[in-house]
C-alpha cells in the first residue's frame, strides 16, 4: 500500500502539472484545529462585513470529511494569472489582475474535472469533490498545510519561487496520498504590505479587516461606499492589488501561459474617459466572461463614480 502511495501522489501531481497548475500539495483531510479559533474571532469581530455567506457551514469550513464522506487527502493546486501586460492608461481607474481574462471559476473548474476523472480512470473507485473559491473550504489554509508557501502578512499565500499571483483550488478526495510538509514563514520583518494599505485593513500583522478591504468594497459591498473611504482608494474600480504590487517576494511573478486569461483586446488600452464613460453595452462586450460581471454594470460605474468624487 506505501508503494501505491507514492506511485499515485506521483501520478496525480503529473497530471496536475501537465494541466497548467502551477504547483500541487497534499494534506490529510483532517480538522483545522488551529483555524477554528482564527475564524472564529474573525467572525465575532465582523471583520467579513456584510459576507454573510461567511458564518454558514463554520463546521465544513474547518473538516473537510463533511464535505466528503470518508475523505482522506486535501489535494491543493495553484494557477497562475499574473499578466504578461497591464493597463496602459496610467490614470485609468484600476483592475485587479485576476479579472483581466475569463472567469477563474469555469477555468479552474473544468482543469480540477479532468484531474478527478484521470484519477478515476487510473487509480480507480476514487470519490470526491471540486473545489474552487465557491464552497466552505478555507483554500490558503489547505495550500499553506500542503507545502505550497506559507501564509503572509497580508493573509495572503506566498510562495518564494513564485510569489502570490495566482488561484488556490482543491480536490478533496476519499483516496490516502503521501503528504506534503509545512513551509517556513519568510516575511521576517517586512511591513511593505501593511504599510502601503491605503485603508488600514491589515490591523496587525496577519490579520485583516475584510469590511476596510478595497477589493470587499469595490466587490461584495452591495450598498454605497462609505463616505469614511473618499480618496483611500487609490484609483481602484475592481479589487485591490497594492498588498500584493508591494510585495517583495513578487519580483519573482512570471506570466501566466493560460490563454483564457488573457484581457478582451480593449481593455487594456482603455483611458479614464472610458471608463468614466463605459456603457452596458460595451460592459458586456469586454466583460462577457469575466469575474467582473459580478459586481455588474451598476456596481462598476458605481465604483468608477466614487473615483471621481
Amino acid at each position: 500500500m506505501i508503494g501505491s502511495k507514492s506511485k499515485y501522489t506521483a501520478l496525480i501531481k503529473t497530471e496536475a502539472k501537465r494541466l497548467g497548475f502551477l504547483s500541487c500539495g497534499i494534506s490529510k483531510a483532517e480538522f483545522l484545529e488551529e483555524e477554528a479559533p482564527r475564524l472564529e474571532s474573525y467572525l465575532e469581530k465582523g471583520m467579513h462585513g456584510e459576507m454573510r455567506y461567511m458564518e454558514n457551514h463554520f463546521d465544513k469550513r474547518l473538516n473537510p470529511t463533511l464535505l466528503v464522506e470518508n475523505s482522506k487527502s486535501v489535494v491543493s493546486l495553484l494557477l497562475n494569472y499574473y499578466p504578461a501586460q497591464l493597463q496602459e492608461c496610467q490614470d485609468a481607474p484600476k483592475l485587479s489582475k485576476y479579472a483581466y481574462g475569463q472567469d477563474y471559476h469555469f477555468v479552474i473548474k473544468d482543469k480540477l474535472k479532468q484531474l478527478l476523472h484521470f484519477i478515476q480512470k487510473e487509480i480507480g473507485a476514487v470519490n470526491g469533490r471540486a473545489f474552487v473559491d465557491s464552497a466552505p473550504v478555507l483554500d490558503k489554509a489547505w495550500a499553506a498545510k500542503s507545502g505550497l508557501g506559507w501564509i503572509g502578512k497580508h493573509s495572503n499565500l506566498i510562495t518564494q519561487q513564485v510569489g502570490s499571483f495566482y488561484f488556490i483550488a482543491e480536490l478533496i478526495i476519499d483516496l490516502e496520498l503521501e503528504y506534503d510538509t509545512i513551509t517556513t514563514d519568510h516575511c521576517g520583518s517586512c511591513t511593505a504590505c501593511i504599510d502601503a494599505c491605503p485603508t488600514q485593513a491589515i490591523t496587525e500583522p496577519y490579520v485583516v479587516d475584510g469590511s476596510k478591504c478595497i477589493s470587499y468594497l469595490t466587490i461584495e459591498l452591495k450598498e454605497n461606499l462609505p463616505n469614511d473611504f473618499k480618496g483611500k482608494m487609490d484609483n481602484w474600480m475592481f479589487g485591490c492589488d497594492i498588498c500584493q504590487d508591494v510585495c517583495p517576494w513578487n519580483r519573482f511573478s512570471k506570466p501566466h501561459n493560460e490563454p483564457l486569461f488573457n484581457p478582451h483586446p480593449e481593455l487594456l488600452s482603455m483611458s479614464k474617459k472610458d471608463w468614466e464613460e463605459i456603457t452596458e453595452d460595451t460592459f458586456k462586450k469586454v466583460f462577457q466572461k469575466s469575474a467582473v460581471k459580478r459586481t455588474k454594470y451598476a456596481g462598476l460605474t458605481r465604483n468608477i463614480k466614487f473615483l471621481e468624487t
